[in-house]
C-alpha cells in the first residue's frame, strides 16, 4: 500500500472553542491564531467535503473518524447525525467508526441514545475523584464540573455506550496514584489512559502570537527551556505515579481494567510497532482538520510553520505526503540524541513525543525529552513482569496469569 495512504486525520469541528476554562488546556488559546471573524464551527459544506476526501484518501476496509475540540459536542447532535448521513453517502461499502473526545458536560439522554445507536466511541476527559477532578478543570465561570461529567459517565454506562476515560496527570494530581485508580474501579471504569501534562512558560514566539504557552520546539533546531508552568507534572513524579497503579493493577486487575499506558509497553516489549504515535519511531501519520478545513501536521503543532494546507486547495493524499509531512515525522528519529540513541528503554519510548523534548541531555545535547527520568524510572520497574506476560503469550497463555505468577509458581509448559 502506497504510504500516502496510511494516515489518520483528526477532526476539530468546533475548533478551539470550550464550555470548559481547564487551567493546563493547550488548545482554546488556539483561537488567537484565527481571524476574528471566524465563526469556529465546521460548516457543511466543510464537514461534506472533509468526509468525502478522507474516505476517498483511505485505501482501508475501516475507517477511523476521530472527533475533538475543543469541545465537540458544541456542534449539537444534529451535526453528528449529518456526519453519519455523509458516511453513508461517501462510505462505498467500507466500515465507517466514530470516536469522539469530550468533556462530557453537554451529554443527556439523547445524546446517549444516538452515541449507542451508532456505535460511537467515548473518550471522556475526568481527572478522578470531585477534589482531584475540580482542581483544574472549571467551568467559564469558574465553577466546578466534577459531578455533570460523574453524570455523563454514568449515562454513559446507562446506555452502555462504549468509552474510555481520559486522565489528565498533573503535579497535583501525581500525589494521588491510588485514590485516582480506585476511584474508577469504584465506578466500573474498565478503559483508562493516564496523560501527562507538560507545558513551558510561554516563548517569545508565543507570546507574538498571542498565545499562554510554549510553541513546541522547532523541528529543525530544539530549543532549551526549561520552565514549565505550575500544573506540569514532575517527571519523576510522573514516573513513580504509573508505577503505583501498575504495582496494583499486575497483581489484581490484568484484563479487568484495560490501562492504555500498561498495554502500550506490553506491546514494546512483544517488539510490536507502537499504536501510540508517540512511542513510535517515527510521526508524521496523523494530523489535525481544523473547523475551516486548514489541515496542520499534528494537534500539538498546530502554529502556522506547520500548516499544511486547506481541504478545499489540497488533497490528504498531497499533504500528508509533501516533503514537508514527511521530513515532519522522520525529525523524530533523526533529532533523536545521542543519549537517547543508546537508551537501554529506547525500543519502548523512541523520545517519546517531540513536543516534550526542550531539556539537554547530562552532556549538554538539546532534544531531551522533559518526562525522560519518569519514563526510565517507570520502564525499569515494569521490566520483569513485562517479560513474565511475554513468556505467558508466547505459550498461548493470557497475559492475566500473570497474576498467578505473582502469588505462587506457575509452570508453563514447554
Amino acid at each position: 500500500m502506497n504510504q500516502s495512504k496510511s494516515f489518520h486525520i483528526l477532526a476539530k469541528p468546533s475548533g478551539p472553542i470550550c464550555n470548559l476554562d481547564c487551567h493546563y488546556c493547550f488548545y482554546t488559546e488556539k483561537e488567537a491564531l484565527f481571524s476574528g471573524n471566524s465563526r469556529f464551527k465546521m460548516s457543511e459544506e466543510t464537514l461534506e467535503e472533509f468526509i468525502r476526501q478522507y474516505i476517498q484518501s483511505q485505501d482501508v476496509e475501516e475507517i477511523p473518524f476521530v472527533w475533538q475540540g475543543g469541545e465537540p459536542t458544541l456542534m449539537g447532535l444534529e451535526f453528528y447525525k449529518m456526519v453519519v448521513e455523509l458516511q453513508k453517502k461517501y462510505g462505498k461499502g467500507k466500515r465507517i467508526t466514530n470516536s469522539l473526545q469530550t468533556n462530557g458536560t453537554l451529554l443527556n439522554e439523547e445524546w446517549c441514545e444516538f452515541l449507542k445507536e451508532h456505535d460511537f466511541l467515548i473518550g471522556l476527559s475526568i481527572d478522578g475523584p470531585e477534589f482531584i477532578h475540580d482542581h483544574y478543570r472549571v467551568d467559564r465561570g469558574k465553577k466546578p464540573t466534577f459531578h455533570r461529567v460523574l453524570n455523563a459517565l454514568h449515562l454513559l454506562n446507562k446506555h452502555r455506550v462504549d468509552f474510555n476515560v481520559l486522565v489528565c496527570v498533573t503535579k497535583y494530581s501525581s500525589d494521588y496514584p491510588l485514590e485516582i485508580y480506585q476511584f474508577f474501579k469504584s465506578e466500573g471504569v474498565k478503559f483508562i489512559q493516564f496523560i501527562p501534562i507538560v507545558e513551558r512558560i510561554p516563548n517569545f514566539q508565543a507570546i507574538g502570537l498571542k498565545l499562554r504557552h510554549a510553541t513546541p520546539p522547532s523541528v529543525d533546531e530544539m530549543e532549551v527551556q526549561q520552565e514549565v508552568s505550575p500544573w506540569t507534572v514532575e517527571s519523576e513524579k510522573y514516573g513513580e505515579f504509573l508505577i503505583a497503579i501498575f504495582d496494583e493493577w499486575i497483581r489484581n486487575d490484568v484484563g479487568k481494567v484495560h490501562v492504555m499506558n500498561f498495554e502500550q509497553s506490553l506491546t514494546s516489549w512483544l517488539g510490536l510497532p507502537s499504536t501510540s504515535c508517540i512511542f513510535a519511531e517515527t510521526c508524521g501519520k496523523a494530523a489535525i482538520v481544523e473547523h475551516n478545513g486548514d489541515v496542520y501536521s499534528c494537534d500539538h503543532f498546530m502554529y502556522p510553520e506547520y500548516k499544511l494546507g486547506n481541504i478545499f486547495n489540497d488533497t490528504f493524499e498531497k499533504m500528508m505526503d509533501s516533503s514537508k509531512q514527511r521530513e515532519f515525522g522522520k525529525k523524530k528519529k533523526t533529532s533523536l540524541p545521542k543519549y537517547c540513541q543508546t537508551c537501554e528503554v529506547r525500543f519502548a519510548c523512541h523520545g517519546e513525543c517531540p513536543k516534550h523534548r526542550f531539556l539537554q541531555t547530562p552532556d549538554g545535547e538539546p532534544g531531551l525529552n522533559y518526562l525522560c527520568a519518569g519514563y526510565k524510572k517507570y520502564f525499569h520497574h515494569i521490566h520483569k513482569y513485562m517479560k513474565v506476560m511475554v513468556q505467558l503469550i508466547e505459550h498461548g497463555l493470557p497475559a492475566s496469569d500473570v497474576m498467578q505468577v505473582i502469588k505462587g509458581p506457575l509452570i508453563i509448559k514447554q
